[in-house]
């Protein structure tokens, strides 16, 4: 599959990504070197109005979120829905003292490492998942300085 199945939505936002073609390349790259094949991604870019209301509908959590991903993976072909609130990335960036976009990385592919398997629930999982989206963004960052 290519990375052109990985596609960018706005919804209650209007939030624009930049360097839309380096992040398909960078989440692709992601997915191959964890030896697994891309099948459809889709990023929903949204409010906290909008997250907040799939939270409770969907998984029956009534509180505010960065990120919701729907996994739709098969076998060892990764696809996916997953729905961010820029709103929530810009305010934790701002209390992290970072770049929201930045955050908004970090929190892209935290999804995507969620949809290969990855777990964040125990403090051993939580280290292993902040480890993996390290060595993702360093990628990133070397992808992004070749242009």
């Amino acid at each position: 599959m290519s990375d052109s199945q990985i596609l960018f939505f706005t919804e209650n936002c209007t939030f624009k990504l930049p360097d839309k073609t380096i992040l398909r390349k960078w989440i692709s790259n992601v997915i191959s070197a964890k030896k697994s094949i891309q099948g459809p991604i889709s990023f929903i870019f949204c409010d906290d109005e909008y997250l907040h209301k799939m939270n409770v509908e969907y998984l029956d959590h009534d509180t505010l979120t960065d990120i919701i991903s729907f996994d739709y993976t098969e076998n060892n072909t990764i696809s996916g829905d997953l729905f961010i609130s820029y709103q929530r990335v810009k305010e934790n960036a701002k209390s992290l003292n970072i770049i929201a976009l930045k955050e908004l990385h970090r929190i892209m592919i935290h999804g995507v490492l969620h949809l290969l398997g990855h777990k964040d629930k125990t403090p051993t999982d939580k280290i292993a998942m902040t480890q993996a989206e390290d060595q993702a963004l360093i990628i990133l960052e070397q992808l992004l300085s070749e242009k």
